[in-house]
């Protein structure tokens, strides 16, 4: 009997055991471990309707590192941008490709197109969700601080957007401690919140001081996201005080890292001496990117690995 398709939608749908075989294939990965092409003679067709940089290049170049071949669909290109439905592009490219990623605004197009497809489905991003961008920060901090995740404190500093939501669900599997600071009326989502404050240390704060004390990580992302940009000059009202600087960043741990998703804006959520400093891994957390979807493409669609 065939073994149920697995999708990475979002990181609570999945238990800690597989999120950290995930991080630990990152990192064999990484350090050239894996040879050949696994994924020869594989397809992957990527759905964008936001624009992107490190998603798009990091999944193509990734594709092609591992001998597979990336088919890029935009919006302006497709049968999806004039109307086709969901379904109908999940039936027609499931057979013709081996998997499917979507970056998109609305989550419920993720999750349709995953229940719809016959083969996996990876979210590239939502506007609730962005869970290979947080693993891809978890797999960075743990470079720098072991890979036992429960001994970290992290602090989100901003608005409680996709980012925020996937640090709230990554705490809930790995066991660290979470502190989000937001200004009020700019939290997560309601219910992603309680479901972690019922399993993990996670606390919103409206103080970015008493967020970052102690933290290990601290990280933020720009204050309008895509679809906000009519919404800047409000955002910016809402949002002062909530920037990262040195001296927020003096209040964390002394060997304290700062992470940001980018693109950033210098001089709003952050300062360029931050994140320009000696405490930043913006680059190195972007390339981890490329590490990460390769490790989820062969977890999804790769040969597997055989036990004893």
């Amino acid at each position: 009997m065939a073994s149920a398709k697995r999708d990475f939608i979002d990181i609570a749908a999945h238990d800690g055991g597989h999120l950290r075989h995930l991080l630990e294939l990152t990192g064999r990965i990484k350090r050239g471990e894996l040879a050949g092409r696994p994924l020869q003679g594989r397809t992957l067709a990527m759905i964008f309707r936001k624009s992107s940089t490190r998603t798009r290049v990091s999944t193509e170049a990734g594709m092609a590192q591992l001998g597979g071949h990336a088919i890029m669909i935009s919006e302006r290109d497709s049968q999806i941008g004039r109307g086709e439905s969901v379904a109908d592009t999940a039936g027609v490219l499931s057979r013709y490709v081996d998997a499917i990623l979507i970056r998109t605004f609305g989550h419920d197009e993720a999750t349709e197109l995953a229940h719809e497809a016959t083969v996996p489905v990876i979210n590239g991003l939502t506007d609730l969700l962005h869970p290979c961008q947080v693993m891809a920060d978890l797999f960075t901090a743990g470079e720098e601080f072991g890979g036992d995740m429960s001994a970290l404190r992290v602090a989100w500093v901003g608005d409680g957007n996709n980012m925020a939501n996937s640090w709230l669900n990554a705490a809930l599997r790995f066991g660290f401690t979470l502190r989000l600071a937001c200004p009020e009326d700019y939290g997560p989502d309601p219910a992603i919140l309680a479901r972690a404050r019922a399993g993990a240390d996670v606390e919103v704060l409206g103080s970015p001081r008493e967020a970052v004390v102690g933290a290990h990580v601290v990280t933020t992302d720009v204050w309008a996201s895509m679809g906000q940009e009519d919404e800047q000059s409000v955002r910016e009202e809402a949002f002062a005080g909530f920037q990262v600087d040195e001296p927020l960043m003096g209040l964390a741990d002394p060997a304290a890292i700062f992470l940001h998703c980018l693109p950033a804006h210098r001089g709003e959520e952050v300062t360029a001496e931050v994140i320009d400093g000696p405490r930043s891994r913006i680059f190195r957390e972007a390339e981890n990117r490329l590490h990460f979807i390769k490790a989820t493409l062969l977890d999804l669609i790769g040969p597997r690995e055989r036990s004893g």
